[in-house]
């Protein structure tokens, strides 16, 4: 991910105090270890399904050449057999998904207990801050490769019909399965969304915050507000921003931040575009308006299109013009 990331941030929670946030080589202390441990088995398979997602090519081929030969088997049985084990992959990024929302959840437990502030605790706990913002990175990573790849849908909506045809005459196709139909219906779900892995963490976040009624829900939003204030401040800083070694770690702070307003968008009342939010929006939509355009569009299309809140009439005409207009 590049070179050692430190920034120093300042004013961040109305608090003076000066903290190095280490994205790169923070190490779990004593109380952060079991649910490092934890996140951090999640995180490792994280890498293989990006793999997976970016090599994923499709059946483009055998499954036009099934259509167009409706009554020729052996071309039938192809496309089935090209579609299968593809079907298994998409199987394995949705369970993955569960995974993660469960890894999620774990983390904002530790990071947002009121036993101290959210400045403290991603000041005290960096390794699992580190991981948090790893898991935004995947997500934003994810999404962007599944929006840009058709085949996904292609492939999946080809195997749901087969396999209805299959019932239809009594062909016994379970056995031969990767996936059930009850499976198949949830998954159906998750890949209609156009960010399935982001409304899965938008999802997880909301659900945490009704499950932990006795946690103020401040306690939550803050914790992303500062992380959101904390990515801006290293990409808006030069002196920071020298010390990336690759633009990799800029991509990075980048898909956290957005990750994290995206998730303060679902959690507060309010969202993350009235003029009282935490969140610096008009100062981070400029830190995206200084990226090359190529390596941002997905992300500005996350918060143009996956936000809850942009469209409120409280969200002013400012901010919605400088997310239309950013690479105009």
């Amino acid at each position: 991910m590049g070179n050692l990331i430190k920034v120093l941030t300042r004013d961040i929670d109305n608090n003076t105090g000066n903290f190095f946030l280490d994205f790169e080589n923070a190490k779990p202390t004593e109380a952060e270890k079991r649910v490092w441990e934890e996140v951090n088995e999640v995180l490792t398979e994280a890498m293989s399904v990006l793999q997976d997602l970016q090599s994923y090519s499709g059946a483009g081929e055998a499954i036009r050449q099934a259509i167009q030969h409706p009554n020729d088997e052996h071309v039938q049985e192809s496309a089935w057999a090209a579609v299968v084990p593809l079907v298994g992959k998409l199987k394995k990024f949705y369970e993955f998904s569960l995974k993660l929302e469960d890894s999620l959840q774990g983390l904002l437990e530790f990071l947002t207990s009121s036993r101290c502030s959210p400045t403290q605790h991603l000041e005290q706990e960096q390794a699992l801050a580190r991981q948090f913002a790893e898991i935004l990175h995947f997500t934003l990573r994810f999404d962007e490769l599944k929006m840009t790849n058709p085949a996904i849908q292609n492939d999946f909506s080809y195997y749901r019909r087969t396999l209805s045809r299959m019932r239809i005459i009594n062909q016994t196709a379970e056995e031969h399965n990767e996936v059930d139909n009850e499976l198949a219906n949830r998954m159906s779900l998750f890949y209609a969304n156009a960010t399935p892995m982001l409304k899965t963490l938008s999802d997880a976040t909301t659900k945490f915050v009704s499950k932990h009624a006795e946690l103020p829900v401040e306690n939550t939003t803050d914790c992303l507000s500062t992380m959101a204030s904390v990515c801006k401040v290293m990409l808006e800083t030069p002196e920071y921003r020298t010390r990336f070694a690759s633009d990799d770690t800029v991509l990075f702070c980048l898909r956290v931040m957005v990750g994290v307003i995206i998730l303060y968008d679902y959690v507060h009342p309010a969202g993350a575009f009235v003029k009282s939010s935490k969140i610096d929006m008009k100062g981070c939509i400029k830190v995206l308006r200084y990226q090359p355009p190529n390596s941002v569009e997905g992300l500005l299309n996350a918060l143009r299109y996956t936000t809850k809140h942009l469209n409120d009439e409280t969200t002013s005409k400012q901010i919605k013009s400088m997310l239309q207009t950013v690479n105009g």
